[in-house]
């Protein structure tokens, strides 16, 4: 079994290259996306269709329900258990996605941290409630600059999580990250889609229209008096600030133009995670859509 990636950011047009180029090079498309492993949160995330998941097999789609917590390690775990289905069917995988940081994880492995005790997450879980952020931000970087420059000041979850390394090891999140880090090179078959900014902006808010006339409110009303949402799915963008604007905090224009800029500044980090790795093909969009002699280069490159 080999495994090629098709990288890119939100809104470049991976699902319909993915489809065609899945059958030429024998493969099922496992899904690469933290958020399309939610079940019911499928508008928000431009999910793949039924008629295109029956197209090609897909993976890693509807795996949880919104209200549940899903890691990393449990990503890997279950897509180790789909990479050797394949094996044993003599047939290969297509990741497909922009979520860097499980792109990294597939191609080098996990950072090799230890457990954090309950007692210090619940500890530093309530001074964020008690403090708010900006108290444990300025802690942060007393002992870990590198990561207060990286973590976005909204982003509680990776902010406990480096205050947490910090204190139970006494080392900081970067430095954990140095042996990671040291080597970015790829050597398997991988491709991102590369847009001229201006246009891919232009594709996220007709994207964003698209989802709040076709029933994004509703879908999001509906997980939130079913199941509801958990930490994670509830930060997503597109729902966070739908969520927002249930809970009376922005009007609806408003939320529609925070998850465009929101996403906006998902696709330059995406980009920039993109360009630290080598070994990554990019592919010069949009020249490269709907172009099938590209589709079939890319086989010729992947059977190589």
């Amino acid at each position: 079994m080999k495994r090629a990636f098709l990288l890119g950011p939100t809104a470049s047009g991976k699902t319909e290259i993915a489809l065609s180029l899945a059958p030429l090079i024998n493969a099922e498309i496992i899904s690469l996306d933290s958020m399309l492993v939610y079940r019911g949160m499928d508008i928000g995330t431009a999910k793949p269709s039924a008629a295109e998941m029956a197209q090609v097999p897909h993976h890693m789609i509807d795996v949880v329900e919104a209200s549940d917590e899903f890691s990393v390690a449990k990503y890997l775990e279950l897509t180790q258990e789909i990479e050797e289905r394949l094996r044993q069917q003599n047939k290969n995988a297509l990741y497909v996605g922009g979520t860097t940081m499980w792109f990294k994880a597939l191609a080098f492995g996990l950072i090799d941290l230890p457990e954090v005790s309950a007692t210090l997450r619940s500890e530093l879980e309530q001074r964020l409630q008690d403090e708010g952020v900006i108290p444990l931000r300025n802690e942060l970087q007393k002992v870990d600059p590198a990561a207060v420059a990286r973590i976005h000041p909204n982003d509680t979850r990776r902010l406990l999580r480096a205050l947490e390394t910090w204190h139970s090891t006494g080392r900081s999140l970067s430095d954990w990250q140095q042996q990671w880090t040291s080597s970015n090179h790829v050597d398997e078959c991988a491709w991102v889609l590369d847009w001229p900014r201006e246009i891919l902006h232009q594709r996220v808010r007709s994207r964003f229209e698209q989802m709040f006339q076709g029933g994004l409110l509703d879908e999001i009303h509906a997980i939130k008096g079913g199941c509801g949402f958990g930490k994670t799915a509830s930060k997503a963008i597109g729902y966070k600030q739908i969520l927002e604007h249930f809970d009376g905090e922005r009007d609806l224009a408003s939320a529609l133009e925070k998850c465009i800029s929101q996403t906006n500044v998902l696709i330059r980090r995406q980009m920039t995670w993109y360009r630290s790795f080598s070994g990554l093909q990019f592919l010069d969009m949009p020249a490269a859509e709907g172009d099938e002699s590209l589709i079939a280069r890319l086989a010729q490159e992947f059977a190589a």
